[in-house]
Formats: C-alpha cells, structure tokens, sequence
C-alpha cells in the first residue's frame, strides 16, 4: 500500500517528487562514501550531514503518505 501510495505521490505532487529526487540523490552520494576504504575530515562531515538531511526526507515523505493514505 505505501508503495502505491508513494507512486501517485511522485506522479502528482511535485512536492513529493522533488524531495524524493533529493533524497535518492543523497542515497547515491552516501553509497559513493561507503565504497571508500577512508573517508577523510571533510568526509565524514559530509556523511554525517548527508545522513541528517536524507532522514528528514524521508520523514517529510512519510507525512505527505500518511496524509494521503488517510
């Protein structure tokens, strides 16, 4: 149900669909990291910051799906 949901979502809200991009975009960005045997200083800033910013994604997703399954 909540992948059907999150389907309509990203074909009718442009809202959805822009935060969505983001957070796959942020997804891609944290995989690149993870495949580095170092990550340096700055790094792991990023990653950290990347991991913040892609959950509260995710949890703004997860409103708008709630809002729409209700």
């Amino acid at each position: 149900m909540e992948r059907e949901i999150s389907e309509i979502l990203y074909e009718q809200d442009s809202e959805y669909r822009t935060l969505f991009d983001q957070h796959r975009t942020l997804e891609n960005r944290l995989q690149e990291l993870s495949s580095h045997l170092y990550l340096s200083d700055s790094e792991k800033l990023e990653e950290v910051t990347l991991k913040k910013k892609k959950l509260f994604l995710k949890d703004r997703m997860q409103e708008m799906m709630n809002k729409r399954g209700h």
